[in-house]
């Protein structure tokens, strides 16, 4: 599984034609098709580009819907490790 890091993440923010990726419980998704996060943005409060597991915990859905977008790699910090 490829590994992603922060810093890889970040760049990753549907901006300017880049692809927007968000960081789920360790794993990266690819949103970038999702009419939901058109410029890298979703409900105008959560940005692409970032680790948004703490966000995500009020959302009004699960992580099933997280998890219906394609996995691109695993998410790790500089330690190694989500």
């Amino acid at each position: 599984m490829r590994e992603i890091t922060l810093d890889e993440l970040r760049t990753a923010d549907g901006r300017e034609g880049r692809p927007a990726w968000i960081g789920y419980g360790g794993r990266v998704y690819d949103v970038t098709g999702s009419f939901l996060w058109k410029g890298g943005v979703h409900e105008a409060r959560h940005a692409a580009g970032r680790d948004l597991t703490a966000e995500l915990e009020d959302a009004p859905h699960g992580v099933e819907f997280v998890e219906r977008f394609p996995m691109v790699g695993r998410l790790i910090t500089k330690g190694g490790s989500t």
